[in-house]
């Protein structure tokens, strides 16, 4: 099983929607508000080169600024399971 971060914020659907897809298909994540913690923030800076939320780490691969499909698409292409 990998582990999986998720650094959102409160506010933001498309995490809204990534916290849902993860929850409703089986994985355990752990998620970050990068909204209340600023170290947090600037951890995810540099882990994915950019400031948009949500953005998801999983092993060594980032995914930033994603809708759904493309979170599915980057789960299935680096077998990343539940």
């Amino acid at each position: 099983m990998t582990d999986i971060t998720l650094y959102s914020r409160a506010w933001c659907s498309w995490c809204m929607d990534a916290k849902e897809y993860l929850t409703e298909r089986g994985y355990q994540f752990t998620e970050i508000d990068v909204g209340r913690d600023r170290d947090a923030y600037e951890e995810m800076r540099e882990l994915s080169d950019q400031t948009y939320v949500p953005t998801l780490v999983a092993g060594d691969e980032v995914l930033a600024n994603f809708d759904t499909d493309q979170l599915e698409a980057f789960l299935n292409k680096h077998g990343i399971k539940p």
